[in-house]
């Protein structure tokens, strides 16, 4: 990358910072103070596309199941949460919790532990077989939640207030805009460090060309299983996050359209680009808010623009923003 380039980009990521910092403030100026929370949805489901976007984009691992780490995250922050509102042992052995830095570590953990389980058998396949394979686990844990009926069973659970973080009035959706916000650009801190690094570039190897890969002595699949198993993290990270926002989970948090929409999301902003995903989320989340409020039809629509955006604009949302930045230099 040229040095010039360089700078350009870091100016721009340095202007997208201040932006988002600003935009609360700005809402609340402006009479707009839903606004706010709506952006605080598609920054958590930024993560949670920046995850998949890891193993689907840099790895070219195509797995339907990612949103089963999503829904782990969320459902670890809830049922702490009840067993900590019950004073009821989790397991008959520890007390839940409603502490942000123990639940959402928590989430995070489980979303990785799962990621790497289900990643160890489902990587000893490729191509069509390694979808359904994840496909598959993603609707067994779909339907296990579905039956456990002292969480909520097919209704969800509800989680009654926001996980405690210090002194800070988590109720307050502008405080915790700006935790999310941290939370974000931590996570996205940490892909551009994976996809920098040598681990990234032998990610990268993979998906142009594994047997060459291979060929030359490198562990494939112990390189593809942590890329799984950081996925999974991060999705983790973006259910817990959900749970504290929404304050509410459910089985649909894991069923497979839930993957499909984080997988639009990641091709509509670019996939295998570090910013794709956040212009993907957004892109999705915004086109849905402004047509849903214009027509109860509005699928009809945003179908025909998603694709439209796909074939005309090589690279998705980054690759109109990339355009137009090169059009006004």
């Amino acid at each position: 990358m040229p040095p010039e380039t360089g700078a350009r980009s870091k100016l721009a990521v340095a202007a997208l910072m201040v932006l988002l910092a600003a935009l609360p403030f700005a809402a609340d100026a402006l009479g707009f103070p839903a606004t706010t929370p709506l952006v605080t949805r598609m920054l958590i489901y930024a993560i949670a596309a920046a995850s998949l976007n890891l193993v689907l984009g840099f790895g070219g691992m195509i797995s339907f199941g990612h949103a089963a780490f999503y829904g782990i995250g969320g459902y670890a922050v809830g049922i702490l949460f009840q067993h900590a509102r019950l004073s009821e042992p989790l397991f008959g052995m520890m007390l839940g919790t409603d502490q942000f830095l123990l639940a959402v570590p928590a989430a995070m953990v489980l979303g990785g532990v799962a990621a790497l389980a289900i990643g160890a058998l489902a990587l000893r396949t490729t191509g069509v077989q390694f979808i359904m394979i994840t496909l598959a686990f993603a609707q067994m844990l779909y339907f296990l939640f579905v039956s456990l009926k002292y969480y909520g069973g097919d209704d969800g659970l509800i989680v009654r207030r926001r996980n405690v973080l210090f002194g800070l009035d988590m109720r307050d959706d502008k405080t915790f805009y700006f935790v999310v916000l941290v939370l974000t650009a931590a996570f996205f801190a940490l892909v551009w460090r994976i996809a920098g690094s040598r681990f990234g570039m032998v990610l990268g190897a993979i998906r142009q060309n594994e047997r060459r890969v291979a060929a030359i002595g490198i562990g494939v699949y112990r390189y593809k299983l942590a890329a799984f198993a950081i996925a999974g993290l991060g999705a983790g990270l973006a259910g817990g996050l959900w749970a504290n926002y929404a304050r509410f989970v459910s089985p649909d948090m894991m069923h497979w359209t839930k993957s499909g929409e984080l997988m639009v999301m990641v091709i509509l902003g670019g996939a295998g680009t570090l910013f794709g995903p956040l212009f993907g989320a957004a892109g999705l989340i915004a086109l849905e808010t402004v047509l849903s409020a214009w027509t109860e039809r509005w699928q009809l629509f945003l179908g025909p623009i998603l694709l439209l955006i796909i074939l005309f604009f090589r690279g998705g949302l980054s690759g109109l923003v990339a355009l137009l930045s090169g059009r006004l230099r």
